[in-house]
């Protein structure tokens, strides 16, 4: 077999034409969006005064199989894809595992994460719409990020609500927000009649992405001319970010390598849904043995103690209901540094496939996922999201447990993208001042008793 190169490129007329909808092999389907009023599925024009017209039948579309990515979309895409596929030799080395280690960097676009691979697509089919602008909430930044710079560069305005933890946390990743021309809010805020509503129930909150969700939601539906945009946990995200897992399994195909197990972080399920998307497919057909791991953190365990059952998306009780592993709308997690993983729920589609036993999750603390970054950083001079070093901290695990059994198992991983904006979280952790707060019973059986009755 030929050489395994450090770093596995695809050529430019090797990049996806088209993104893939996971919902097409899945003989279980995600559970319908639901109206909160009448319980009964969500209709395209009911989604119309939120979503754009395109977005929202990518949305409801359970069994096309692709679709094509726009030539413009795909224009852009060429500016930063395809993305790498790096063998971990280094790490390997470090960690005296027989595993063959290989991780997928998403970071290398000025946004430096995944979230512009949505991005720009949901832009583009605002614009298309003849739309001013977008409305949208970011958790780390990195979303916000990506859809300011989408935004500017298809001359649309972009409006964010940033988690106030967030906000307050990463100065820096506001500020390249607000150099791309965004107009970036601390939520909850004073702002929107949700955020003031949400501040006289719980004062002084660090917020939550169901938080910032509803501000968005609400701004968005009460100016013309605007759309909200959303970048993770709905169905049409998956779907964009297809593309990195065509990409991954493109560039393993190459050298005849099939994956032992797939991993990726989970906040709402946007990167690791994209990054399993093939691989999943293969192994609903038969066609791939392989185990795909969420990892999630302690402090926000939508899989691991959450309740499958219908809840809202949003902390204000104004979006529609999705069938989803959940804490509950009411649970605002902890003000950790995993940024982007501080969701509630759960995309209904990882929720499905998780449900019918066909991915595993895991939930990791938080000083022990910085270790891993920590370690990681060191071998393979890239230094990690808080984020995606949870995918890092489990890709560790499992490599050791290789060398303990002599077995040479693949192990690929999702890197989401850099932490060079996470630094104050990086200084928490040297300076010993990050706790691993996990949430008790009965913070969650409080928040789980108030998801809604539906039949």
């Amino acid at each position: 077999m030929e050489k395994i190169p450090y770093k596995i490129y695809l050529t430019e007329d090797e990049m996806p034409k088209a993104w893939y909808n996971l919902r097409s092999a899945m003989k279980n389907k995600p559970a319908p969006l639901l109206n909160p009023g009448t319980h009964e599925p969500m209709k395209a024009e009911e989604l119309a005064p939120v979503f754009c017209e395109e977005l929202i039948k990518q949305e409801l579309d359970n069994d096309t199989e692709y679709f094509p990515i726009p030539q413009e979309v795909y224009d852009f895409y060429k500016m930063y894809r395809p993305s790498p596929l790096v063998r971990a030799y280094c790490l390997e080395k470090a960690l005296g595992t027989p595993a063959k280690i290989y991780y997928k960097f998403e970071g290398n676009n000025t946004s430096g994460s995944h979230k512009l691979n949505s991005a720009i697509a949901q832009a583009y089919y605002a614009r298309r719409q003849g739309l001013k602008g977008v409305t949208t909430e970011t958790g780390a930044g990195q979303w916000g990020t990506a859809l300011s710079m989408a935004c500017s560069y298809l001359g649309l305005d972009c409006k964010v609500f940033m988690v106030k933890v967030s906000y307050e946390q990463k100065p820096f990743r506001r500020e390249v927000m607000r150099t791309y021309g965004a107009d970036v809010t601390p939520s909850p805020s004073m702002t929107t009649e949700i955020g003031k509503k949400i501040l006289a129930e719980h004062p002084g909150t660090t917020g939550s992405l169901g938080c910032a969700i509803s501000e968005a939601v609400e701004v968005a539906v009460s100016t013309p001319g605007y759309r909200y945009v959303l970048g993770s946990v709905l169905n049409q995200v998956l779907l964009h970010q297809s593309i990195i897992g065509l990409e991954t399994q493109a560039a393993l195909n190459k050298y005849g390598i099939k994956p032992d197990m797939v991993i990726g972080c989970a906040g709402g399920g946007s990167n690791l849904g994209g990054l399993i998307a093939p691989f999943m497919r293969d192994k609903i057909n038969g066609d791939l043995d392989c185990r795909i791991i969420a990892v999630e953190p302690a402090s926000c365990p939508s899989f691991t103690r959450g309740k499958y059952a219908y809840d809202f998306c949003d902390t204000g009780m104004v979006c529609p209901l999705a069938k989803m592993y959940t804490l509950g709308s009411g649970f605002i997690p902890a003000p950790n540094h995993a940024g982007g993983l501080r969701y509630h729920g759960m995309s209904s589609i990882l929720s499905q496939l998780y449900d019918d036993g066909l991915m595993e999750a895991v939930s990791v603390p938080q000083t022990e996922v910085f270790k891993a970054a920590e370690q990681f950083a060191r071998v393979e001079g890239i230094l990690p999201a808080p984020e995606s070093s949870h995918a890092i901290k489990v890709a560790i695990d499992e490599a050791m447990k290789c060398k303990e059994t002599g077995e040479e198992k693949t192990i690929v991983f999702g890197l989401t993208g850099t932490g060079y904006f996470d630094l104050v979280a990086y200084q928490k952790f040297h300076d010993g001042e990050m706790d691993d707060y996990i949430p008790t019973d009965e913070d969650l059986a409080k928040s789980i008793a108030s998801l809604p009755q539906v039949d």
